[in-house]
C-alpha cells in the first residue's frame, strides 16, 4: 500500500505564535509542523513538510498564499500553503524572534538577535537565491521583540529589549544612505513585547502608537507634525524623543540651511509625506498600568480597524481593552499556565490563544462570549491507539491518565475523559462502536457510554494491581485485563462486572492480550519467553504454550484467526499457527528497527544493541502485510508472505528529540558533556518559545532519565483502521495519521496492447458503457474508472454490474467508496452499491478476506452519511412539525 502522512493528533498546539489566515484559517506551529484548521469547517489539517528542528515563528502573507517558518535553528522555509510544499529555503545568522509580510506582501521584516532586516518575499519567481536582503537596521542595543508595519509599508515600529521602541523608515536615497534616522521612544521600564501603529479612520494615516512594556504598562503615544525635525540629518544629532529639550532657533536654521539642502542637492526635491514618521514628533499622550502584578505580559495583539488591545499574561488571564481610552472590555482567565500567543482575526470579532505548556489553543468570540474552538493535546506521551470499528472514531490514552475520542476525519478530539488517577496503558472499542474500555496503571478498567460520555462501569479487583493489556470477546461478554505487577489476568462479566476468573501461569508481566477473531481462544504474551493460549470459558486454563528463546513483548492476531506474531526483544518477529501450533516462519528485524545514537550513547548506533527489537505489532485488515515499530525513528513494513521488509516510514526529521541522527557532531562534545544537553539559556522565559516543557518537569531527580528529559523518538503503538486505507502510530511527535496516497499511480491488473485510454474514450463515445468501464478496471486509473461510472445510467445500473468480471470488483468498490465520501450524487452512488451486492453477492462472500477493507470502507461512508441525515432531520424536527402544522391549517 502506497500510504503517506495525512495529519497528526494529540498536540494541536507546543508553541510559537499563531496566525489566522484569511479569517478564518487558524495556522499553529505542532513540534517541527504546522496544523491548519478550518474554523467554519472544524477541520484541521498538518502540512507534510517538516523542519529541522521545533518551529519557533510563522507568518503569513496577507492574501494567504505564503507561510513563512522559523525553527529553533535559524532554518526557514518558505511554503507555498495551497500547494503545501516548500518553495525556498534560507538559514538565519541569529536567533529569530519575530517574522512579518509587509501588508502588501512585497516585503518581510525579520528581527534576528539585534538586527532588524527587511527581505524581498521570494514569491514564485524560479531564482537562484530568491531571498534579497534590502535593509539591515542595527541601532538596537538589545533584542528585538516586537515588529508593527504601517498600512503603506514604509514604516516598522519595532520593540526591544534595551527599553525602547523606535520607528523605522524604509526608503534610501539614491546613494544608498539613510535618509531618516529611526525615532526613538522611550520610557519603558521593561522589555517592551507589544508595539502597534494605530491610524485615522477617514484618512488611513498613521497618527498613534501603542508599546506594551513586559511590567504591565501600556504607553499611548501621539504623533505630532513639525517642522523642528524636518530638517534632520542622517548623518547628524541624536534622534529626538520624547522628554528632549527643544533646541534653539538658530540651531533649527542652520539645519535647515545646511542638511535640507545638501539633501535635496543630493536627491532632489523631498516630498512632504516622505518620512514624516520620522520627520515629525512624537509624544506620550497616556501611560497606565493594566497588569496582573506580579505577573508579566507574555503575549499581546492590535486590532487597527477595531482599535482593540487584548494581552495575555503569564497567570492565564487576559484583558480586552478599547482604545485610546484605555476601557477594558474584557478580563477573564482561560488557563492555569502563561498565554504564550495571542492573535485576532481580521475582522475582529475572534481571539486566537495558545497555552504551550498544556497544548491547548482556544479561540473566543469576544462578543458574544463564546467558544468557537477548544482543542487540548496530551500534557505526556500518548501510550495506546483504537480504532472504532466503521474507522471513524480513534481514542487515545496517555500518561496524563486521560483518554481522548478524536474523530479522524475532522482531527477534533470532541470528548475527554479524566477519571483515571495514573496512566492509562490500553485501549479497547466494543463491536457496539458506542462503547469504549480503558486499562490504567491506578488498577482499575474503566467502560465508558461515547453517546452519554459517562464512565457507566468500573472492574476492579480485589487489591490493588496495574493493568498493562487490555481485550474483550467478539460478543462483548467477558473482558479481560493483563498485569505488570503480579503477572495475572483478569476476567470479568461485561453485564454484570463481577470478577469471574483469575487466571495464572505467567511468570513475567503480561503485556498483550487478544481474543482470536473466529473463536474464544484468549492469547497472551509475556516477558516469562511464553505465548498462552487460554480457553477462557470453558474453565481449561492455559490450552498450549509457545516458547520462545527471549522475552516476548507483544502479539497480534491476524484478521483471519488463522496466524498470530509475536515480537521478541532479540529483534524477531515470530508467525505461529494457532491451530496446529507450529512456527511458521521468522523475520529478522534488528537491523530495520535499528535507532539513532542518543546523546548519552557511548556506542555508535551501528554498535549499540539498545532499541534493535519491536514493540508494538499490527497487521493489515487482509492479513498480507504487518507493522512493526519501537524504540526507533523508523516504522517498518513487511510483507507477511515473502518475509522480506516492503517499506520503512521515518516518523520524524526532528533535531530537537534524541535518536534521530545515526552519527553525533563532535564539535558539540565537550569535557562537561554533549553541548546540547547543557543548559546555558539564561534568557527570560517569556522570551519567545519556552525550550520543550518536558525539561520542567522534574527529570533532574534521581533515577530520572540521564538527558534531562529530552524526548527520545519512539513509536508506542501501531494501529490499522479497519477498512484497511490508514493506521495510526504514537510517537513522541504525538499521533501520525497515515492513509492512502490518492493520487495516480500506474498499476495496471490485466494490461494488453488493446487497453489504452483511447479504448475507453471510444468505447463512451460508442455508448458502450459495459466495456468502457471494464476497460477502465483492467487499466486501473481512478479517474477514468469514476468517469465510466457516471457514463452508466441509472436506468441501466443493473445490467452494467452483473457483467463486471469478479476479479475487478475490490477495485469497482474502492471506487464506490471513495465516491460516497466525496461525491454529492448519494443516490447514484448506493443504487451502483446495491446492484453490485445483489448480482455478486455469492462472489462476494466467496472472496470476503480481500474485499473486507474495500466493503468496510464502503460501509463506514454509508455510515456516515446516515448519521449526518439523521441528525440534521433531528435538528429539524420541530421546524418539520411547524411547516406541516402550518400547511393543515391553510
Amino acid at each position: 500500500m502506497n500510504f503517506r502522512f495525512q495529519n497528526l493528533l494529540g498536540a494541536p498546539y507546543r508553541g510559537g505564535n499563531t496566525v489566522i489566515s484569511n479569517n478564518t484559517l487558524l495556522i499553529s506551529p505542532v513540534g517541527n509542523r504546522v496544523a491548519v484548521t478550518d474554523l467554519l469547517k472544524s477541520h484541521t489539517t498538518t502540512l507534510p513538510c517538516q523542519s529541522s528542528s521545533n518551529i519557533s515563528r510563522i507568518a503569513v502573507s496577507p492574501d494567504g498564499t505564503f507561510l513563512l517558518t522559523v525553527d529553533d535553528r535559524n532554518r526557514c522555509h518558505f511554503i507555498n500553503l495551497s500547494r503545501r510544499v516548500v518553495l525556498h529555503r534560507i538559514s538565519f545568522k541569529h536567533p529569530v524572534s519575530v517574522a512579518k509580510f509587509s501588508p502588501d506582501g512585497s516585503l518581510i521584516a525579520v528581527a534576528a538577535g539585534k538586527l532588524v532586516q527587511i527581505w524581498r518575499s521570494p514569491g514564485f519567481r524560479r531564482e537562484y537565491f530568491p531571498f534579497e536582503l534590502l535593509r539591515t537596521f542595527a541601532d538596537f542595543d538589545g533584542k528585538v521583540t516586537t515588529l508593527d508595519w504601517s498600512p503603506d509599508s514604509n514604516y516598522l515600529l519595532a520593540g526591544s529589549k534595551d527599553l525602547t521602541a523606535r520607528i523605522l523608515y524604509l526608503k534610501k536615497s539614491k546613494k544608498g544612505a539613510l535618509r531618516y534616522r529611526p525615532f526613538l521612544l522611550l520610557g519603558h521600564r521593561d522589555s517592551v513585547v507589544g508595539s502597534f501603529f494605530a491610524v485615522e479612520p477617514k484618512t488611513n494615516r498613521v497618527r498613534r502608537a501603542y508599546t506594551v512594556a513586559r511590567d504591565g504598562v501600556l504607553f499611548s503615544w501621539g504623533f505630532v507634525d513639525g517642522s523642528v525635525s524636518d530638517a534632520m540629518d542622517a548623518e547628524g544629532s541624536e534622534p529626538e524623543s520624547p522628554g528632549t529639550p527643544e533646541r534653539v532657533a538658530e540651531g533649527n536654521l542652520n539645519v535647515e540651511n545646511g542638511a535640507v539642502k545638501k539633501r535635496k542637492e543630493c536627491d532632489g526635491e523631498i516630498d512632504d509625506e516622505e518620512g514624516y514618521l520620522c520627520r515629525g514628533k512624537w509624544e506620550l499622550l497616556r501611560k497606565d498600568f493594566l497588569g496582573q502584578a506580579p505577573e508579566k505580559v507574555t503575549a499581546c495583539d492590535y486590532h487597527r480597524g477595531l482599535d482593540t488591545l487584548v494581552i495575555g499574561y503569564s497567570n492565564g488571564v487576559f484583558g480586552l481593552y478599547q482604545m485610546p481610552d484605555f476601557v477594558c472590555l474584557h478580563l477573564l482567565s482561560i488557563s492555569r499556565e502563561k498565554i504564550t500567543t495571542v492573535v485576532f482575526n481580521e475582522l475582529g470579532n475572534w481571539l486566537a490563544f495558545g497555552c504551550a505548556k498544556l497544548g491547548q489553543l482556544l479561540v473566543w468570540e469576544w462578543r458574544s462570549e463564546s467558544y468557537i474552538l477548544k482543542q487540548q493535546g496530551h500534557y505526556f506521551d500518548v501510550n495506546c491507539l483504537a480504532y472504532s470499528p466503521d474507522s471513524q472514531l480513534l481514542a487515545t490514552g496517555a500518561d496524563d491518565n486521560k483518554v481522548k475520542v478524536w474523530t479522524v476525519s475532522s482531527g477534533f478530539c470532541f470528548v475527554t475523559f479524566s477519571e483515571h488517577t495514573n496512566a492509562v496503558t490500553a485501549l479497547h472499542f466494543m463491536a457496539s462502536n458506542n462503547c469504549l474500555l480503558s486499562a490504567s496503571l491506578d488498577g482499575t478498567v474503566r467502560a465508558w457510554d461515547l453517546l452519554r460520555y459517562r464512565n457507566f462501569r468500573t472492574f476492579t479487583t480485589p487489591s490493588s494491581r496495574q493493568f498493562v493489556s487490555l481485550t474483550a470477546d467478539q460478543s462483548g461478554e467477558v473482558i479481560c485485563a493483563g498485569t505488570k505487577d503480579y503477572f495475572e489476568i483478569f476476567v470479568w462479566s461485561m453485564r454484570t462486572g463481577r470478577l469471574l476468573d483469575v487466571l495464572s501461569g505467567h511468570e513475567g508481566p503480561v503485556h498483550a492480550l487478544m481474543f482470536s477473531p473466529t473463536n474464544n481462544i484468549l492469547t497472551s504474551s509475556s516477558w516469562d519467553k511464553t505465548v498462552r493460549l487460554w480457553d477462557v470459558f470453558d474453565g481449561k486454563g492455559a490450552v498450549e504454550t509457545f516458547p520462545h528463546t527471549h522475552e516476548v513483548l507483544t502479539v497480534v492476531y491476524r484478521p483471519d484467526g488463522r496466524q498470530l506474531a509475536c515480537s521478541t526483544l532479540d529483534g524477531q518477529i515470530h508467525f505461529w499457527d494457532p491451530i496446529e501450533g507450529l512456527l511458521m516462519y521468522t523475520i529478522e528485524g534488528a537491523r530495520d528497527i535499528a535507532g539513532g545514537r542518543l546523546m548519552t550513547d557511548r556506542r555508535t548506533s551501528a554498535n549499540s544493541s539498545s532499541g534493535k527489537f519491536f514493540t508494538t505489532l499490527c497487521y493489515s485488515a487482509d492479513g498480507s502485510y504487518i507493522l512493526a515499530g519501537g524504540v526507533s525513528r523508523y516504522i517498518c513494513m513487511y510483507d507477511v508472505a515473502d518475509q522480506v521488509l516492503l517499506r520503512r516510514f521515518q516518523i520524524t526529521l526532528n533535531l530537537s528529540l534524541d535518536g534521530v541522527l545515526d552519527f553525533l557532531n563532535s564539535k558539540n562534545m565537550t569535557e562537561a558533556g554533549p553541548l546540547d544537553l547543557i543548559d546555558d539559556d539564561n534568557s527570560d522565559i517569556e522570551d519567545g518559545v519556552d525550550k520543550q516543557t518536558r525539561v520542567n518537569l522534574g527529570f533532574g531527580l534521581p533515577g530520572s532519565l540521564p538527558n534531562r528529559g529530552r524526548p527520545i523518538i519512539q513509536t508506542k503503538c501501531l494501529r490499522i483502521a479497519p477498512t484497511g486505507r490508514s493506521f495510526v502510530a504514537a510517537t513522541t511527535e504525538g499521533v501520525l495519521v497515515y492513509s492512502v496516497d490518492e493520487s495516480f499511480i500506474f498499476d495496471p491488473t490485466d494490461l494488453d496492447i488493446n487497453v489504452t485510454p483511447e479504448a475507453v474514450e471510444e468505447a463512451l463515445g460508442e455508448n458502450q458503457p459495459s466495456r468502457a468501464l471494464v476497460l477502465s478496471l483492467r487499466l486501473n486509473e481512478d479517474s477514468l474508472i469514476k468517469k465510466c461510472i457516471f457514463a452508466v445510467m441509472p436506468g441501466d445500473i443493473p445490467a452494467v454490474a452483473r457483467s463486471i468480471p469478479s476479479r475487478y470488483l475490490k477495485r469497482l468498490i474502492e471506487a464506490l467508496a471513495d465516491l460516497i465520501e466525496n461525491c454529492p450524487h448519494l443516490e447514484f452512488v448506493l443504487r451502483w452499491s446495491q446492484e453490485l451486492c445483489k448480482a455478486h453477492g455469492n462472489s462476494i462472500q466467496q472472496m470476503s478476506r480481500n474485499l473486507l477493507p474495500s466493503l468496510k470502507s464502503l460501509q463506514k461512508g454509508i455510515t456516515r452519511i446516515h448519521q449526518d441525515l439523521a441528525d440534521t432531520c433531528s435538528s429539524n424536527e420541530y421546524m418539520l412539525r411547524y411547516l406541516c402544522s402550518s400547511g393543515a391549517k391553510e
